[in-house]
């Protein structure tokens, strides 16, 4: 599957490039962007489009596979490009993950603040941004570091004004990494629901984070409703096993089995309540008397069935494979649920993975990187969602014109215009002094534009 997303990447790559005509390549002539582009090495303009506003450009470029071997075997990250004007700011956007299959013109937050260019980069190991063949150890925080900060500076040529990195979730995490490694490369950060788990084995913070979030009545009915489907077990997983087979999911690449999806499923539930939804959420919760549909339909509403099988887990292998080797994850302990779980050491990144795939875990990258973070940096802005178990362990900024601010309520979608108002306005002033622009000016918005909010649609 994973060869013939490549494939499709690379024939489409090839055809658009065929279909260049002499016509169009004339016209080039007279378009300075276009030539400029075109002459980065290793730069490819797959596609382009273009409104009055803007333009928008589909890019492939060539990077190595290992940064410390450059001229050894190399891969193409593809990356989008919205246009404004040479002299605006650039935003950095780095998702963490891949890029839409088809990408179309959208914005951030940080650049629809300050009427910005804005460079969208796919992660390295998302397909089709990944080498063939592999070396899976090359999926480290240094490449993808190392990858930004040669886009950065093949663009920096082009653009004079100022550069301002972001990114949400693990995006977020991806922009505070390029900024410890490379710190020269951008003016400013603005990172968004970024985890900072700097100790792996110390998560108690997320325990705390569970047992105060919300109502208290609202809780109890979501651990109640953990309990009620693990003690169902004998009863849910045939239907679960019924949609496998229906739906064609398999679980023996990865967790193994139905039940151990399940379970794994049932575990992630109240995180992803908490995650995605909201304390005016807690109505629809279900209670114990309801039916086993009822019970199944809800869980697969707010945690989703599909998203543990081996066809759900697969888009996700080179998060699962960092989470493992290097960024750590969350471990709740699960007390309410003692002597109903089967199997106690499930809940961890390696359980969504391929054999091939897993890793051991290295604690020195995320402990060098908190406490840059801590003493060193400058210019970096986080945003938190009160209500997002993702915040339970944050990043903390240093002193040095460095922020966190926690929007009241939210969850792993909270940004900027969520923020109580002061705040809001406070946070805006920041990003907009770090990227040059008058704090009386009204940027120029992209109308139309959708607003990205940098967010995978369902991960843990």
């Amino acid at each position: 599957m994973l060869c013939a997303v490549r494939t499709r990447w690379a024939a489409l790559l090839t055809a658009v490039l065929m279909a260049i005509s002499p016509a169009s390549a004339a016209r080039a002539d007279d378009d300075p962007l276009l030539d400029r582009l075109t002459a980065v090495p290793g730069l490819t303009v797959v596609s382009q489009s273009a409104t009055d506003a803007y333009r928008f450009f589909v890019l492939a470029y060539r990077q190595p596979a290992d940064h410390r071997h450059p001229h050894g075997q190399s891969y193409t990250q593809r990356l989008t490009l919205l246009h404004r004007s040479v002299d605006a700011p650039v935003v950095l956007a780095t998702g963490g993950y891949a890029l839409p299959a088809d990408p179309r013109p959208s914005q951030t937050e940080p650049t629809a603040l300050l009427g910005a260019n804005q460079v969208s980069v796919e992660h390295r190991f998302f397909t089709p941004s990944r080498p063939d063949p592999a070396d899976w150890s090359d999926l480290t925080i240094w490449q993808e570091a190392s990858d930004e900060h040669r886009i950065v500076q093949a663009l920096r040529g082009i653009y004079t004004g100022r550069w301002i990195q972001t990114g949400a979730s693990k995006g977020g995490m991806t922009s505070v990494y390029h900024r410890r490694f490379y710190p020269s490369d951008v003016d400013g950060v603005v990172a968004y629901v970024a985890p900072d788990d700097a100790v792996n084995p110390l998560d108690g913070a997320y325990d705390r984070f569970f047992a105060t979030v919300g109502p208290a009545d609202c809780r109890a009915t979501l651990d109640d409703v953990q309990r009620e489907a693990l003690r169902r077990r004998d009863r849910l997983v045939p239907l679960l096993t019924a949609d496998a087979a229906a739906q064609g999911w398999t679980f023996t690449r990865t967790l193994g089995t139905a039940d151990r999806s399940f379970e794994m499923t049932v575990l992630d539930t109240v995180w992803a309540f908490w995650q995605y939804q909201s304390v005016a959420n807690c109505p629809q919760v279900p209670a114990t008397t309801a039916t086993d549909r009822e019970l199944y339909d809800w869980i697969d509403a707010v945690a989703g069935w599909s998203f543990y099988t081996d066809q759900g887990l697969e888009r996700y292998w080179p998060y699962y494979r960092q989470a493992a080797t290097q960024l750590g994850w969350p471990s709740p302990r699960f007390e309410h649920l003692r002597g109903l779980r089967r199997y106690p050491g499930l809940y961890v990144p390696n359980s969504s993975l391929p054999a091939e795939l897993r890793g051991v875990h290295n604690p020195l990258p995320m402990l060098d990187v908190d406490l840059w973070v801590r003493t060193v940096s400058q210019r970096m802005l986080f945003i938190y969602g009160e209500n997002d178990p993702w915040g339970a362990e944050r990043f903390t900024p240093s002193r040095r014109d460095s922020f966190l601010y926690v929007a009241p309520g939210s969850n792993h979608g909270a940004n900027i215009s969520r923020l109580a108002p002061a705040d809001a306005a406070a946070a805006t002033a920041t990003v907009r002094r770090w990227a040059g622009v008058p704090a009386a000016a009204a940027p120029q918005r992209f109308a139309g534009l959708p607003l990205d909010d940098m967010l995978e649609p369902r991960h843990r």
